[in-house]
């Protein structure tokens, strides 16, 4: 069940379900909460593994502090969750936001990451086909903020325009760092998202154990959009983590069995 717990000093919510099976952790993505994309994955993932996934700060029901909404605060903030709550080396899955996130603390902290699930993921902000300009919430946003945020409902438009100047300039991963990256990695991306797919292919050839899958007829909102393609494709790969081999390989020539 969610519930608030002292992560290193601060109030994060923080949800568990209940499994002895491998650890795998949820990124939400950016100005979202875990509560928005859950339920795509729970339901298949639950009986096989032990999930995990927390509101990171400033976001759904953890309240901001200073500097939270850049990179290196939410990367802290995954290791401390890994080393404090999950205490294990864990599959992370991460979408959009969540998904620079998880690659960073593989990159860092190799240690405690099993594998990686990066979705509509980017490593610099070049990779963006279109600029995000400041929209007035929703009504029904607004009145989401209002019910679950511990910050003043004044601060929902602060945040947004906070996160779009970073994402003018964040994140700057260099593709040599990706290349650092050992675990089972998957990339996923909708054919309409808003990295283009050369940029994603920068990422998937970056990192040698990799696999990539576009999904069609999606946007940035791939999981929401095709949920039953989207987690097939997921548990496929979370249910066999050997590097693939293939009857006609062209970039995997390397693992292939000899005939």
């Amino acid at each position: 069940m969610p519930d608030y717990i002292d992560l290193r000093g601060h109030q994060t919510y923080s949800y568990e379900w209940e499994n002895n099976g491998e650890a795998v952790l949820l990124l939400h993505g950016g100005l979202s909460q875990t509560s928005h994309w859950d339920y795509v994955l729970t339901p298949d993932l639950e009986p096989d593994f032990h999930l995990f996934a927390y509101d990171r700060t400033g976001h759904g029901y953890t309240g901001d502090q200073a500097g939270s909404f850049h990179f290196d605060f939410q990367i802290r903030e995954a290791i401390a969750y890994l080393e404090d709550v999950v205490k294990e080396p864990a599959h992370l899955i991460g979408w959009s936001d969540g998904g620079i996130i998880a690659m960073s603390v593989a990159i860092a902290r190799p240690e405690l990451v099993k594998s990686l699930i990066l979705v509509g993921a980017n490593y610099h902000p070049s990779g963006a086909v279109t600029h995000l300009p400041f929209v007035e919430p929703s009504e029904e946003d607004k009145a989401e903020y209002a019910a679950t945020s511990p910050d003043a409902p004044h601060t929902q438009n602060e945040k947004i325009k906070k996160m779009l100047k970073i994402w003018e300039s964040e994140p700057d991963v260099p593709l040599t760092e990706l290349a650092k990256i050992e675990c089972p990695t998957l990339f996923i991306a909708g054919d309409d998202d808003v990295f283009s797919h050369e940029h994603t292919l920068d990422m998937y050839r970056a990192v040698e154990l990799s696999q990539l899958a576009i999904i069609p007829g999606t946007s940035h909102i791939a999981p929401k959009e095709k949920p039953a393609l989207f987690i097939a494709i997921v548990h496929q790969f979370l249910m066999d983590l050997n590097y693939p081999v293939t009857k006609m390989p062209i970039r995997r020539v390397s693992n292939q069995p000899e005939q």
